[in-house]
């Protein structure tokens, strides 16, 4: 044995001959404990996998069913909420059905329908729930009266839906229409029709119809969305049509049969009571997507609440939970190694030290070397160690000596990009610059943290990037724009937006670029937006844009004097900009923090129509100043 250690060693000198100075003469490499260490492996690794499988067995279905009684829950939750919704919408119509009785005596014919006692009923049902947005009493011939929260006019889906109801109360019953969208757009609602027969001892009176607004139903849904769980809600009713969503992908009226999970609802009909839970496939894209599922009934309506998520998302705790396993697996391995080894100081402790060194790293001290005299690998190990700490060392002084060249050569080019929009325009040179630079001594003065003065530095800087999109004959011309012209200079904040948008990180700096032309008073472009609408962002670059356009020549202008340009934005704040951020730009200009070159104010030879732009600007300009001024802006 010891012959063949002193071969294997003398064949690990030679093999390192190259390099004399990296091994002692007098030291030879020690082999740490093979045997032993083989031995440990096996009798700690095999019991530990075969453990850490019966972990995972066990603990995969619980999750699974984990999983399965959240959806159950949500599901659940939002059914009971709707019935406890329509239960309530019921009692108020059945309510309402006895105060009509009371106020008309039995009689809604066609002399009593209009009295001022049913329209007062009426319009005090709408107004005393959060969900009736109109409401609608007839008689047995037909006719009657209604009352509306505003925002909902019956349209012809509407007309038939109250027809339908209409036929169900002279039979003596209730009705629950199916959910209809109204209206288009931004006033777009989500409702459905509820109503009961009105009678009197056993006589046909007419009919009372509620048209409920499901909003608070989609904003529930919304809320399940957004909760950060994957789920994908929405409601159905007994043919499998869409009723609201929580996601815009899908549509009210729209037919689910498509889902598997819809499906078997729609397949139990209208008396299941049983919450339902399944896996299935969702074609998207091309692909089949494995999905899991649960629908809750709810009864009174023939609907269903169903949510449904990736499996690869639902189980995703199931694959956490292996990695966890694993892990603390393999940490039970190392620890048994360890406690298994411990005698072997001259093995533990240098991996003790190195441990720590290794954490010391971890934490970014990358001065950190290990001071270890070892024969053994452990020894050659702390020197790479430290080699390797050294390397690191320098390595993260390049980058962030990399990173500070990378930010300079970044707001270099902002810089650069700004001063060729300018120089595209003679008369509006170093107008970026300036609108820079007023643009950050008001957030200065706001007290506006470092993260927004840095987004405000580089938004007022590109502020006008959109000119590049600018016809020179419409960006240079020396007089007035004529109408047309105007609207297409105003497209240069979209432009400009359009232009960044694809850089991602500059998102945060789109508002001020896309919407430092908005006025409070709504009067601005390119969306009209109002007071609060318009971001922080864009308010400042506003102000400090009008100040330098008014303090500089243009073909069409003289400059004002500061003085003149602040009687001019003083008369517009509140109007068009931001009162806030007009007295920060006059409280810095007053401690003469702000100083205009004579020569950006000396009067200059404008073109005839150019006196416009000293018009005051009030929202009742004409036309034609009203443009000038806002030219004197872009």
């Amino acid at each position: 044995m010891k012959s063949a250690a002193t071969s294997i060693d003398g064949a690990s000198a030679v093999s390192q001959g190259s390099d004399p100075s990296s091994v002692s003469p007098n030291l030879a490499r020690i082999p740490i404990l093979y045997v032993i260490l083989g031995v440990l492996l096996v009798i700690s690794i095999v019991p530990m996998y075969f453990y850490s499988a019966e972990v995972e067995s066990i603990n995969q279905e619980r999750l699974k069913t984990n999983e399965k009684l959240l959806q159950n829950t949500v599901t659940r939750s939002l059914a009971d909420d709707l019935s406890q919704r329509e239960r309530s919408v019921r009692m108020m119509l059945a309510n309402l059905s006895s105060a009509i009785q009371v106020a008309s005596g039995g009689d809604i014919g066609n002399k009593n329908i209009e009295s001022p006692e049913l329209r007062a009923l009426l319009e005090n049902f709408v107004s005393s729930s959060d969900v009736v947005a109109y409401a609608t009493l007839l008689n047995s011939e037909a006719k009657g009266i209604s009352a509306s929260a505003g925002h909902i006019a019956p349209d012809a889906f509407l007309q038939r839906e109250l027809q339908h109801a209409y036929d169900a109360a002279r039979d003596g019953r209730a009705y629950n229409g199916q959910a209809l969208q109204v209206e288009d757009g931004k006033t777009a609602r989500t409702v459905v029709l509820v109503s009961s027969p009105v009678s009197y001892d056993g006589h046909f009176l007419g009919m009372v119809g509620a048209v409920v607004d499901l909003q608070f139903l989609i904003r529930r849904l919304q809320e399940v969305k957004a909760s950060g769980g994957g789920l994908i809600p929405y409601v159905v009713d007994a043919q499998g049509r869409l009723v609201a969503a929580g996601t815009p992908q899908y549509i009210t009226g729209q037919d689910m049969k498509s889902l598997e999970i819809v499906r078997n609802f729609v397949d139990q009909g209208n008396k299941t009571q049983v919450v339902a839970t399944n896996e299935f496939n969702v074609h998207e894209g091309g692909n089949d997507v494995e999905m899991l599922g649960t629908y809750s009934p709810v009864t009174a309506l023939d609907w269903a609440v169903v949510v449904q998520k990736p499996q690869y998302e639902a189980y995703a705790g199931v694959s956490e939970m292996q990695r966890t396993a694993r892990l603390l697996a393999l940490l039970a391995v190392v620890v048994s190694i360890g406690v298994s080894i411990f005698a072997a100081r001259r093995i533990t402790n240098p991996l003790q030290i190195l441990t720590q060194s290794g954490r010391a790293l971890a934490r970014g001290d990358f001065s950190q070397r290990v001071h270890l005299r070892s024969r053994t690998e452990i020894g050659e190990l702390a020197e790479t160690f430290n080699t390797m700490s050294q390397e690191l060392e320098h390595f993260v002084e390049d980058l962030k000596r990399a990173a500070e060249e990378n930010r300079a050569l970044f707001l270099g080019s902002i810089q650069m990009l700004a001063g060729a929009v300018d120089e595209k325009d003679p008369y509006t040179r170093g107008h970026s610059d300036r609108v820079t630079r007023y643009s950050l001594l008001i957030g200065k003065e706001l007290n506006l943290p470092t993260d927004f003065m840095e987004t405000l530095q580089i938004s007022a800087q590109l502020h006008d990037v959109g000119k590049i999109g600018i016809e020179d004959r419409i960006l240079k011309k020396p007089g007035a724009l004529t109408a047309e012209e105007f609207e297409v200079m105003k497209t240069h904040t979209t432009k400009g937006a359009n232009i960044l948008r694809p850089v991602t990180q500059l998102a945060e700096m789109l508002p001020g670029i896309e919407l430092h032309h908005e006025a409070l008073d709504g009067r601005g472009y390119p969306y009209g937006l109002q007071g609060d609408q318009i971001p922080l962002l864009a308010r400042v670059i506003a102000v400090a844009d009008t100040f330098d356009a008014l303090t500089t020549n243009r073909p069409y202008q003289h400059a004002h004097t500061p003085e003149e340009a602040f009687k001019i934005i003083q008369n517009l704040a509140g109007k068009r900009l931001d009162p806030e951020t007009v007295a920060a730009l006059i409280a810095v200009y007053g401690r003469g923090e702000i100083r205009i070159q004579r020569l950006s104010i000396k009067r200059a030879v404008a073109a005839p129509d150019a006196a416009t732009a000293d018009v005051p600007a009030t929202p009742a300009l004409p036309a034609p100043e009203a443009a000038n001024l806002e030219r004197t802006r872009v």
